[in-house]
């Protein structure tokens, strides 16, 4: 069955990511092209193209590329108590962020308070 092939540039769009990136995949040992065209350039299939894509995800869920590289071709089992390790870590760092958010917010209307009261804080 074959399977159309992919220039650099068009996994680049269909990724939203820079050629840069993909290389760097590549450098990494994460992703190979899958062929070469009679110019030189790098053709990438389906299966590439998919796989590059799970790297982006991890990636934007905040696993660095070594990590990447120890997960992505691990067992289902190890794959899964990775991204659940990390999802713990998330709504570690997402419950710590809503507290900051909060503490700003009454930093700002304090800062409100003493704004409309020409600079002086509310206490008499």
């Amino acid at each position: 069955m074959y399977m159309e092939l992919m220039t650099l540039r068009t996994m680049c769009e269909r990724l939203n990511v820079s050629r840069r990136s993909i290389q760097c995949y590549e450098q990494a040992g994460l992703l190979k092209p899958s062929a070469k065209n009679k110019y030189g350039h790098l053709l990438y299939d389906e299966q590439a193209f998919q796989r590059a894509q799970m790297i982006r995800f991890l990636q934007q869920l905040g696993f660095k590329l070594e990590e990447v590289k120890e997960i992505i071709d691990a067992p289902d089992n190890v794959r899964k108590d990775a991204m659940e390790v990390h999802v713990r870590m998330l709504e570690c760092e997402t419950e710590k962020m809503t507290e900051l958010i909060q503490q700003a917010r009454v930093y700002i209307n304090s800062i409100n308070g003493k704004s409309e009261n020409g600079g002086k804080t509310n206490e008499k």
